[in-house]
């Protein structure tokens, strides 16, 4: 993957995570701000997740009150180089735990 397209999924999976943000902001009480490449989502417990990109090893990392995680592209998905879970499926699980509601982004 060249460092355009890593950009470019990156950039877009921001954007989506916003969009189902901005849906669901005030019935959960949800702040978020994107930072060129940096979203931090602060929930109403003050907790936050935060996403961020990692450019010189073209993955994406996020960071929770629980844990840290960097997922890597294969196969057309991102994939927690730890524990193997996919991306979207994550982030349904950690803003559902962190937000106190269940939130599905996919």
């Amino acid at each position: 993957m060249t460092e355009t397209e890593y950009h470019q999924l990156v950039d877009d999976i921001l954007l989506e995570i916003e969009q189902k943000l901005e849906e669901i902001e005030e019935q959960l009480d949800i702040d978020y701000e994107n930072m060129g490449g940096k979203l931090d989502i602060e929930f109403a417990d003050r907790s936050k997740i935060i996403i961020n990109k990692q450019e010189p090893l073209l993955q994406l990392w996020v960071a929770t009150k629980f844990n840290g995680y960097h997922f890597n592209y294969q196969d057309g998905v991102w994939i927690d180089e730890r524990f193997g879970d996919e991306f979207w499926h994550f982030m349904n699980e950690a803003v559902s735990k962190q937000a106190g509601s269940d939130v599905k982004f996919k």
